[in-house]
Formats: structure tokens, sequence, C-alpha cells
């Protein structure tokens, strides 16, 4: 997959239908982001432009893996936090279109998420995934820190209580 291009998303007509596709994709497909199946194009679209408007205003950086072009993955580094939380950034909404999973790309948004938060001076990273069928093998290979699970956290898309487990990461420091 070395033709994949990661980059800054912006909020323009022709992303915006991609975002909404993947995002009603994963939930489908069980993927725990916040939604519940059957997710409207609707909803996503007003998640999508949201997100996309708080990247304009530097709340955040929505990155996104492209193969030529189409759209194959995303991930979103939250960086609008309170004043006593300069250093910190927060991971958020990774995902890959399942035809192209298990290729490395969600390894290679994480890695260029991760260099974004050093260039933008955060030394903190933090997440958290669904402890049924989230990610946490990939955030553990990526040296991220399991702090813990919370029980019953959240629903999964198709109904019925799941866990979260929540990592941190130091980056953009000497070891």
């Amino acid at each position: 997959m070395s033709s994949i291009e990661i980059k800054a998303l912006t909020r323009d007509a022709a992303t915006l239908p991609v975002l909404v596709d993947m995002l009603i994709e994963t939930v489908a497909a069980g993927g725990s982001v916040s939604f519940m199946h059957p997710l409207s194009r609707p909803a996503a679209e007003t998640f999508w432009a949201n997100a996309l408007m708080a990247a304009e205003r530097g709340e955040r950086v929505v990155l996104g893996a492209w193969d030529g072009d189409t759209l194959v993955g995303t991930v979103t580094l939250l960086l609008d936090f309170p004043v006593n939380q300069p250093h910190r950034a927060e991971i958020a909404k990774l995902m890959t279109r399942l035809a192209y999973r298990g290729k490395g790309i969600a390894r290679r948004l994480m890695r260029a998420a991760e260099a974004l938060a050093v260039e933008k001076g955060r030394t903190l990273l933090v997440l958290d995934t669904a402890t049924e069928e989230g990610a946490s093998g990939l955030y553990e290979k990526l040296g991220f820190t399991l702090t813990g699970e919370i029980p019953d956290f959240a629903l999964k898309p198709h109904g019925g209580l799941t866990g979260t487990l929540i990592y941190w990461k130091r980056v953009g420091q000497p070891a």
C-alpha cells in the first residue's frame, strides 16, 4: 500500500460524501464510533460537516488516507482542550473502509496523527476503544498504555452494552 497518501481533510463537496459513506459502512459493520445502526445519511452528514468546521477553527485535524482518488481511512486528532491541558490531544474516529482493512492503513493513520500531535507541541495522546471488537491490539502495538476499562460504557452499534478501554501515550519527548 505504498500509494496511500495521508493528508488533512477539508470541508468540500467531494470529501463530505465519501466520509459519510465510510461512517455509515463502519457503523453497519459494528464499528463502535459513537453511532447506532442504522445510521441515517443526514445524521452522518451533520456529524462530518460539524467535524470539518471544527477543523477549520483549529479545534481538530481530520486526516484521510487516500488510495489515488479513493478515501480509504480516516482518523481525527482532537486539539481543543481547557487551558490547563495544552499539552495533550485525543485520537478519535479511526476508521478504515472494509475492503482496505488488514493492509496497514490504520497504523499509517495513527503514525501520521502522532507526528501531527508532536508538530503541534502535544506530548500526551489519549484514546478509547470498545472492549469488544475494538482496536486495542493495534493501539498496544503502537506503544499505547492501557489505563483501565470502564464496564458498560456505551451501546454497541447493533445493541447491547460494551465496556471501553482507556489508553495513553507520551509523544515528542526523549525516552
